[in-house]
């Protein structure tokens, strides 16, 4: 006699549960980069845990997730920015980059255009960008 289980929903219920609380967390610490460490201590999960649960939810790993919303972050900042007397500089290092010129690598790559763009508003025609779209969270690169 065989024995049929159904599948357990409740591990994937668990990993979106994890990955709320960890997104929670770097929303509101959206400014620094943050440890894995820190993370799994949030969490009350192991490194290789969390990794799972964020690949299981958005499909790329916590680390790479965090940078994607840094850099949205970063961009809407900018945004808000045109025309006030502020710098990329400045914006970049409230979001926790510090090497600029790789920041502005991955933000071209990322967006389209130079986070100078961004704050200028070059590429902007009565509020509809010229520029193609953001990319997916998985062509993001590491900073």
């Amino acid at each position: 006699m065989s024995a049929s289980f159904p599948r357990n929903t409740g591990v994937a219920a668990t990993r979106r549960t994890v990955v709320g609380r960890a997104e929670a967390y770097i929303r509101a610490h959206c400014e620094a980069s943050i440890p894995l460490a820190r993370l799994c201590a949030v969490t009350g999960v192991s490194e290789r845990g969390l990794r799972n649960a964020f690949y299981q939810v958005h499909g790329i790993s916590p680390k790479r997730w965090m940078l994607a919303q840094r850099l949205m972050e970063t961009q809407i900042a900018l945004r808000a920015s045109r025309g006030a007397a502020t710098t990329v500089t400045e914006v970049a290092t409230e979001h926790g980059f510090y090497q600029l010129g790789r920041f502005a690598a991955v933000y071209k790559k990322t967006f389209g255009e130079a986070p100078s763009e961004t704050l200028q508003g070059a590429g902007f025609i009565r509020g509809r960008s010229t520029h193609k779209r953001a990319k997916e969270h998985s062509d993001v690169l590491w900073i």
